[in-house]
Formats: C-alpha cells, sequence, structure tokens
C-alpha cells in the first residue's frame, strides 16, 4: 500500500488481556490449577458444574488481582459481586461464565509505556475484572469430533481492559511487554504466551484522521506472541484500508490471527451489541474488601520496574540503556542489586551483569536465578580490578570462567591460586621493557620516523613475557618512556 493511502487514516486499538493468575487452586473451587497435566485430570463436580453444587471464592485470587490494580493506578473497588456471563460453548460446563460486569475490581487506572522519542505515555485502562477462564477444546487433524479438556475450566484470570487510545501496533507490543513484566515483577501470573497463561485480544479500527466517529470495530484473537500481536494489527490494518478505500463495508467480526502466514481470518460476525444477560450470581455472595486487608496487600507490593529503573539511573548514575536491561526481570535486578551492596562501582556492576554474565547464561539456556556466582564474588573481582591487581581481559577470560567452576571460592584467593594478579612492580616491569625494547631497534626506528602504532606491538611483547600479568597501564608509560629517550 502506498504512504499517501495509508496516510489518510489513523489507527484506534484497544487490547484485552486475560492473565492466568498462579494460585494453586482454581477460583471457585479446590481442583488443582496448573499446566501440564493429562486431560480432564483437574476436575471435580463444581468444575463441571454437577447440580446442587456451590462456587466458593478463592480469597488468594482476589488478593493478586488487587495487586495488579495497585500496581496499574487503578481505584480498587471495596464491594463487588460476581455476575453470570450468558453464552453457549462446549467447552464451558455451567452454559455460563462466573465474571464482574457492573463491579470490577479495579476501575481505570493506566500503564506507562516507554515511546521511541525517549519520552513516556500513559495508557489508559477502563478496568480489570476478575473471572473464571473456559476449558479447551482440541481439533485434531483429519478428525471429525472435538475433544474438550476441562482442566483450564475455572482457572483464575484478571481481564485487563484499556480504553481504545492505542494508536499504533508498536506501542501495542510495548504495552504487552509492560504487562507482562508487571504481572512477573509481582508474581500473580508466569507471563508465558506460548502456553496461554496471558492472551492478548486486539480490537482494531481504521478511521479518517479528521473523522470524528471511530470506525467499525473488529476483534483478532489467537495471538501467541508479542511479535505476533504487533503483525496481526499490521496485517488488520492493512486489509481494512483496502476495504475502505474500495468503498466497502468492514464488517463488525471476530478473526483470528494465522501465525505461518501473518494473516487474519474470519470466525464470526459480532452484533452490534452482545446480549450475555449478566446478572447477579446468586451463588457467589458478595465481596466486601476491608481498609486493613488493603493496607496489608499495599504493604505487601514489591518495588515495581518503574521505581527500581528510577533507582538505577539516581541512585546509582546508571545510563537509561543500563537501567532499562537491569530491570528487565525482577531477579535480574535483584541480582544486580546484590553486587551493588558489596561495591560503590555500579557501573562496573552494571558491566559485568550486561556483559559475561548475561553472555553465559545465554550460552547455558539458564536464567539468572540459577547463576553459579553471588554478588559478593563479582564485586570481589571488580575490586582486583579497581585496585589494579588486574585488568578485565583477564578477569572475565580467565577468572570468571574459574570461579564458575569453583563457586565456593573468593575472587581474590582463586585469583592468587591461579597466578593472575597482575603485577605492578616498575622495576620488574622495566627489566622486561628493556629487554624487548633492545632486541627490536629497527621499530624503534619506525617509531622514531613517526609510526606511533608500533607501539601496540611492544605492549604485546611484554605482556607475553610478563605472561599477561604487567600491569598495562604501567608498561605503556614505560614503553613511551624508552621509545621516546
Amino acid at each position: 500500500m502506498n504512504s499517501p493511502t495509508q496516510n489518510k487514516y489513523k489507527v484506534v486499538i484497544g487490547l484485552e488481556v486475560h492473565a492466568q493468575l498462579l494460585t494453586k487452586s482454581k477460583i471457585f473451587n479446590s481442583d488443582v490449577a496448573e499446566y501440564g497435566s493429562a486431560p480432564n485430570t483437574n476436575v471435580g463436580v463444581i468444575t463441571l458444574a454437577h447440580p446442587g453444587t456451590l462456587p466458593k471464592l478463592n480469597k488468594k485470587a482476589v488478593e493478586l488481582a488487587t495487586k495488579m490494580g495497585l500496581a496499574c493506578h487503578s481505584k480498587i473497588s471495596r464491594f463487588q459481586i460476581f455476575d453470570r456471563k450468558n453464552y453457549f460453548y462446549p467447552d464451558l460446563p455451567k452454559g455460563y461464565q462466573l465474571t464482574q460486569d457492573r463491579t470490577p475490581i479495579c476501575v481505570g487506572g493506566f500503564i506507562t509505556i516507554p515511546t521511541k522519542d525517549g519520552s513516556e505515555k500513559d495508557i489508559i485502562l477502563n478496568r480489570i475484572h476478575l473471572e473464571e477462564d473456559a476449558g479447551k477444546s482440541i481439533h485434531l487433524d483429519g478428525e471429525t469430533d472435538t475433544l474438550l479438556d476441562f482442566n483450564r475450566a475455572g482457572t483464575p484470570l484478571i481481564e485487563i481492559v484499556t480504553e481504545p487510545v492505542i494508536g499504533s501496533p508498536e506501542d501495542a507490543g510495548v504495552l504487552m511487554t509492560e504487562i507482562r513484566k508487571l504481572v512477573r515483577y509481582l508474581d500473580i501470573c508466569d507471563g508465558n504466551m506460548e502456553e496461554g497463561s496471558l492472551r492478548c485480544d486486539a480490537n482494531v479500527s481504521m478511521m479518517l484522521k479528521d473523522a470524528t466517529t471511530l470506525g467499525k470495530k473488529v476483534e483478532v484473537k489467537n495471538m501467541n506472541s508479542i511479535r505476533n500481536v504487533q503483525r496481526a494489527i499490521d496485517f488488520e490494518m492493512e486489509r481494512q484500508v483496502v476495504l475502505l478505500e474500495k468503498g466497502e463495508q468492514v464488517i463488525s467480526e471476530t478473526r483470528t490471527f494465522n501465525s505461518n502466514d501473518g494473516k487474519t481470518y474470519s470466525m464470526r460476525t459480532k452484533e452490534e451489541l452482545n446480549d450475555y444477560r449478566y446478572f447477579p450470581d446468586p451463588d457467589v455472595s458478595p465481596l466486601e474488601i476491608s481498609e486493613k486487608w488493603l493496607n496489608e496487600i499495599k504493604s505487601s507490593m514489591p518495588q515495581l520496574p518503574r521505581e527500581l529503573f528510577q533507582k538505577f539511573v539516581t541512585e546509582y548514575q546508571l545510563p537509561d540503556y543500563d537501567a532499562h536491561i537491569l530491570t528487565d526481570t525482577k531477579e535480574m535486578a535483584a541480582y544486580f542489586e546484590g553486587i551493588c551492596f558489596n561495591t560503590k562501582n555500579f557501573k562496573a556492576a552494571s558491566n559485568w551483569v550486561m556483559g559475561p554474565i548475561k553472555s553465559y547464561l545465554n550460552e547455558s539456556n539458564l536464567e539468572i536465578n540459577a547463576f553459579p556466582l553471588p554478588g559478593k564474588t563479582i564485586a570481589g573481582v571488580i575490586k582486583l580490578i579497581d585496585s589494579g591487581k588486574m585488568n578485565f581481559a583477564i578477569a572475565s577470560q580467565k577468572l570468571f570462567p574459574a570461579l564458575i567452576k569453583n563457586p565456593a571460592r573468593s575472587a581474590k584467593e582463586l585469583a592468587e591460586k591461579l597466578n593472575l594478579i597482575q603485577d605492578s612492580n616498575v622495576d620488574t616491569i622495566h627489566a622486561v621493557v628493556r629487554e624487548v625494547i633492545q632486541e627490536f631497534p629497527l621499530k624503534v626506528e619506525e617509531y622514531k620516523k613517526g609510526k606511533k602504532t608500533i607501539v601496540t606491538m611492544f605492549m604485546g611483547e611484554v605482556m607475553k613475557r610478563s605472561k599477561g600479568k604487567a600491569d598495562p597501564k604501567v608498561a605503556t608509560e614505560l614503553i613511551l618512556q624508552e621509545l621516546n629517550k
């Protein structure tokens, strides 16, 4: 599509993000809530909606939803009821879903996202509400029957609903990244989109830039990665613009995204107004959150990514880039702070985490929690470098791998054992420098004729003869001193 055509329109996007809460049991009964079990093994009479069974609300699910609301600056509803959302779907055993329609647990709020120009913007939320998940329909290739797995039915969810204020696929992707980071920091969801514990539906509409009325909304489902959320929106934007340019109507419908070809396909048309016949569920008692419990939840809140980012930039004087990388996960931020507790060279600590440590984790396919060296050990390595007893090259190439194999040893102890401590003795290094200078008189002449880069050759010889132990700074000064005689 050509740019003039694209520039006539603007996109309006709203996201509906479902996050499965990390509770041990389901939201309205004691059936186990876990991923990966054999089909239909985590089910009981309430999950399967047997007659005469009564649901009981999971307190932990309410606590986790409240934490998300607090992190998103939402108003926490002190009085709540659950509603029946009536619709038929084969993997919804009751024929209705228990959700919060009129009294969502979290009202309003916003999530701040970074933008390309280095500024920030707030994505306004409509609500965050609690509800139960449905089961899973399985359609096997070549089979005419649909298989149903009810293990997921009744798993507690929060649905994070934004206002239609997102203006680009990129911003939608950044928002999903921030939501995933938040739920992981709060330990309320594992954020795994591939397994479906974090799911996103995108409502996409196109409108002329000078228009005041929103275009027809299309809902896109089945996006199992942040990248695919962006791809689906990109495709849907182009598809709708093509229709509008032809003078055709955009149909308000639900579409699915195929990650193989990057296209969306129609699933079903949407009514102008969904009639779910919501009414308060008579079997779930109203919920009231006390001031005392709300304060307890507030006091248990961890430091959030943006708070840590500000701390790293102001208190530790790190560049924005470093702070963004180090706060990507709560575990990475905690490890970095563990190093900083034992050293004041915060930039060196950042360099070690983003450099050798991250490389080791990537090569070993490990998370930071599985890294064998405590922060105190890395701080010990930094101390050796700062005191001039070792350079970074020797520390990263020789001492670091040795420490990985001997995690109980201190950096100083192992460096001494491996004879890696740098020699800063001027007399010792000077003797080696004189020896090298005397052996290469022709190279000395080249230097005197203006070939200053020859210093590198002399430096290499000195390091080779000292087995890498000569202090580079001292050695360089002595080489220049001899050459300039």
